[in-house]
């Protein structure tokens, strides 16, 4: 075993940790499997002859345990407002790169706020996000922006042909909501909003094939934390194909079911981001299958660039502010194709 190339995988058996181990497997590193199920750690130990480690996040001995000896950690275990904390101190204790999958929130607020200086101070890098909600969409937009300083709003658009949302999903979403109370977050002039009325459902242009669709305006994900984060855009917002949104809100809606020997369900995606500056407009768009399978390659490829030094930033960061963002996009084809559309007049 190359200990140079060993990374730790906190909730390494959940359907998104199967992803990204099976991933870091392909890409040439170690994956040692961690998280608190004993059971559901060996079983998965054992179908990939991997090293099990069992840990959790109310006792930071064993997360030191975890990630001894690991080159990074990536922390794919929900709900993320219980165990980002956790895992980024241990991180900081053995001095190695954190990175997650969160979608939440409110975890994703918390990381920046929380870990901003003293990751920065301790010359750490700490990604969260790093996902198809959050990391995806961040690249995009800056993709999309190229030269641009700053600009007057940006819109992420998400056409899913089906939401069948994990367990952890749905957990991850109970959290938020329990922590949110009676409101719904929408990101303007610069600042986060508290809305108690229903988000609007309006028309988008998705390009062909998809064409025109309804969808869930100021449906807000984690890329609505983290664009402003580094880009002078003071308002951001997502939107969701309405048959996704209905789907990931009813109870009765089945998790993800494997179409090929991967894993991936049949599910498909279309993002399409546009940045409006003044009276120009700027277009960038991703293709692919299975939002829980790409995150793996998302968040792999960016651990890969994390340790061979082509990363532009420490501290705590958003994908698009700490990778080249084109070049990023390109990489990961052919499971995402990408595409930037010319600059545009609008009226």
């Amino acid at each position: 075993m190359e200990s140079g190339r060993l990374v730790a995988v906190f909730g390494a058996y959940g359907h998104t940790g199967r992803f990204v181990v099976a991933e870091l497997a392909a890409r040439g590193f170690v994956p040692v499997l961690s998280g608190r199920n004993a059971q559901a750690l060996g079983e998965l130990a054992d179908e990939h002859r991997l090293e099990a480690r069992v840990a959790s996040v109310g006792d930071p001995a064993s997360l030191d345990r975890a990630l001894a000896g690991a080159v990074a950690v990536i922390n794919c275990a929900g709900p993320f407002a219980s165990t980002t904390g956790p895992v980024i101190e241990a991180a900081l204790r053995a001095r190695i790169p954190y990175l997650d999958v969160a979608a939440e929130l409110e975890a994703n607020l918390d990381t920046f706020a929380h870990y901003r200086e003293r990751a920065r101070d301790a010359g750490a890098v700490v990604v969260p996000a790093m996902a198809f909600f959050g990391g995806l969409g961040d690249l995009l937009a800056t993709a999309a922006m190229g030269d641009w300083t700053s600009a007057d709003e940006a819109h992420i658009a998400y056409a899913l042909s089906n939401w069948h949302p994990t367990a952890g999903t749905r957990l991850s979403g109970a959290v938020s909501r329990e922590r949110r109370g009676n409101f719904r977050l929408r990101y303007r002039g610069g600042r986060w909003e508290h809305r108690t009325d229903a988000a609007p459902t309006v028309e988008w242009a998705f390009p062909e094939p998809v064409g025109r669709r309804s969808v869930i305006a100021e449906f807000t994900m984690a890329d609505v934390v983290t664009v402003p984060q580094h880009l002078t855009i003071p308002d951001v917002t997502t939107y969701m194909s309405a048959e996704a949104a209905r789907d990931v809100a009813a109870p009765d809606t089945p998790t993800p079911a494997a179409a090929d020997a991967s894993g991936r369900s049949n599910q498909t995606f279309l993002v399409d981001v546009v940045v409006r500056s003044g009276g120009a407009e700027r277009r960038a768009t991703a293709t692919g299958q299975d939002i829980y399978a790409i995150t793996a390659p998302l968040v792999v490829e960016a651990l890969d660039r994390v340790l061979t030094g082509r990363a532009k930033a420490v501290g705590v960061t958003s994908a698009g502010e700490i990778f080249d963002a084109p070049d990023f996009l390109r990489a990961l084809a052919p499971r995402i194709a990408f595409d930037l559309h010319p600059q545009e007049q609008v009226a």
